[in-house]
């Protein structure tokens, strides 16, 4: 349930706040790739954060720091002015309409918003390089860099958010509803053991790790909610090839109302680290 902009708001998020360091940030987004580089969308932009534009000088993960601190003035009044947006085809809420930022976020399913104390505010949206390939059909395994392409916006756009307790308890009937979707799905395809890519998929998101201060429900409900988008991950691959309506067809139809129940409770989970880090 982690990725480039969770780990980056809640770890800048902390040290605006004064309980992280700028290497604490450094090591939660090397887990991404080994370079992160920082560039303005358009001349707007550009003007706004100095950063280069039309020629993208890689500016490194250091300008992006700035470019975040230099935004977040809206800190000074003791709350986080970061946060974050997951958007999906049909929702996209918290996304700035009609704008570039929305369709770059969209596009990528992620994004950061940094709001500022006059009204306006910055979006960030990361975007893998792979660099070339060996041929023209092959691309690396790991990315060569991450690269965060930033917005000018003419305001930090409101969404809803669930609350923590609300997200805590969906999930709990997601968990239920996920695992026996999971049980009636028979093994097939290139899945042997559909639990243990359950697992593997669940390790894999533990190398990520939440500021200390983070409240332990709000980690408890990333846990859960990683543990039911992982199952759906799986089957999703488990779907029979055939136009025929089987027992596996209809237990994957019945997983998918619960994607909207993980990006909700990871947004509620999300913003109450946020939160957190300014409770001292």
């Amino acid at each position: 349930m982690w990725c480039p902009s969770v780990s980056l708001s809640v770890w800048a998020n902390a040290w605006l706040a004064g309980s992280a360091a700028p290497d604490d940030i450094l090591d939660a987004l090397s887990l991404w790739a080994p370079k992160h580089f920082v560039a303005a969308y358009d001349s707007v932009t550009a003007g706004h954060t100095g950063l280069p534009w039309p020629d993208l000088d890689e500016a490194s993960v250091i300008t992006l720091l700035s470019t975040v601190r230099t935004a977040a003035t809206q800190t000074t009044t003791g709350g986080p002015a970061i946060g974050i947006v997951l958007p999906v085809p049909g929702d996209v809420r918290g996304l700035a309409a009609g704008t570039q930022f929305e369709a770059d976020a969209l596009a990528a399913g992620e994004a950061v918003v940094v709001a500022g104390e006059d009204g306006s505010a910055i979006g960030l949206v990361p975007e893998f390089d792979y660099g070339d390939g060996e041929s023209d059909d092959e691309l690396p395994s790991e990315p060569r860099a991450l690269v965060w392409m930033v917005y000018s916006l003419p305001s930090a756009p409101v969404s809803e958010q669930l609350g923590l307790g609300e997200a805590e308890y969906a999930l709990r009937s997601a968990v239920r509803s996920a695992a026996e979707g999971l049980g009636a799905i028979r093994p097939g395809n290139d899945v042997i053991d559909p639990r243990g890519v359950v697992e593997q998929l669940m390790e894999s998101a533990r190398v990520h790790r939440a500021p200390p201060e983070a409240p332990s429900r709000a980690l408890r409900v990333l846990e859960h909610a990683a543990h039911v988008d992982a199952i759906l991950r799986v089957s999703s691959g488990l779907m029979p090839i055939g136009s025929q309506l089987s027992e596996a067809q209809i237990a994957t139809d019945a997983l998918k109302p619960l994607s909207a129940v993980v990006r909700s409770a990871r947004m509620a989970a999300v913003t109450a680290i946020l939160h957190s880090a300014w409770q001292r």
